[in-house]
């Protein structure tokens, strides 16, 4: 296919978030209130962990930092969709595209591995508990912290750059929610079957191997804490387990459905990818807060109660 017109287009107009006529109030105030509960309940989190000293440990910094991610994932998107309801809001700059490309797949890959982190700290603490202060050290939790970032970067600067080298025509309407490499690859002048094979290959590369090697972490976990002896030790070893495995298959379903076809046109494809970006965020601290004895011995801490 040639482009009748090689220079990029100056901006896209986005389809917006599809919803019934006469629904637009009512889906505008759910993304208003998901977004600003989203905030409080992840800087709740951080709050939390900051002000309790029993909280000072990997594990929970890892927390932290999870809800740093989930802050920052859902307002590389939401904002835009909340303004979508509005025509003037549906139309989103090259570069304002551009970026809202690269942090969306920055933060994303940061978290894949930030999951994977999270499991191996599980790992180490339940597994090889006499080793764990010795591995797990603070210096190494900043190390690995910023390795995820600095890895989901690259990685999207990659994907980003492989986008938008490509021509574009006239047509400058995304067919979709926020700003989507795959939903911009249909965009081109070109054939895209190597673009859409790369997305293939490198989001089910880094999320099948990050998903293996939380599962393989799981395996080893399970089989350590059916040795333990107390019932209140399984018990809370299963509950802090447990909650990081709910917020994974939280993400990772979405996440394959939307990237491991991206020449669907599937009309739950909006649908499924405002999941993962406004949805996933805000359950992550209400999972962790309520499957967390400690969080919640903390939380009613800092209002003033008085735990048992």
């Amino acid at each position: 296919m040639e482009c009748p017109n090689e220079t990029a287009p100056n901006e896209f107009i986005l389809s917006g978030f599809p919803y019934p006529q006469g629904f637009k109030l009512p889906f505008l105030l759910f993304f208003l209130i998901m977004f600003t509960l989203t905030l409080s309940g992840n800087c709740l989190i951080i709050l939390v962990v900051i002000s309790d000293l029993q909280l000072h440990k990997p594990m929970y910094w890892f927390l932290c930092y999870l809800s740093i991610l989930d802050m920052a994932f859902s307002a590389v998107v939401v904002p835009k969709v909340i303004a979508g309801f509005d025509f003037h809001g549906k139309v989103i700059s090259f570069l304002g595209c551009v970026t809202q490309v690269f942090f969306l797949n920055s933060v994303g890959c940061a978290e894949s591995f930030l999951y994977t982190l999270m499991a191996y700290d599980r790992f180490l603490a339940i597994c090889k508990p006499l080793h764990y202060g010795n591995i797990m050290t603070w210096r190494a939790c900043l190390i690995l912290s910023f390795s995820t970032i600095i890895g989901g970067s690259l990685n999207s600067a990659f994907q980003t750059s492989l986008t938008f080298h490509l021509p574009y025509g006239e047509n400058n309407y995304i067919d979709y929610v926020f700003c989507d490499i795959p939903s911009i690859l249909k965009l081109a002048c070109v054939d895209i079957k190597f673009n859409e094979l790369i997305v293939i290959i490198d989001v089910g590369f880094i999320a099948m191997t990050c998903f293996l090697l939380i599962l393989a972490s799981y395996a080893y976990i399970i089989t350590a804490i059916l040795k333990i002896s107390s019932s209140e030790g399984r018990q809370r070893a299963f509950s802090t387990c447990s909650a990081h495995l709910t917020v994974v298959v939280i993400y990772y379903l979405p996440l394959f459905y939307r990237y491991m076809r991206p020449a669907s046109q599937d009309s739950l494809d909006s649908v499924v990818s405002m999941f993962y970006t406004t949805i996933t965020p805000l359950l992550n601290p209400v999972i962790y807060t309520l499957r967390n004895k400690e969080m919640k011995t903390a939380l009613v801490k800092l209002w003033g109660g008085n735990p048992e």
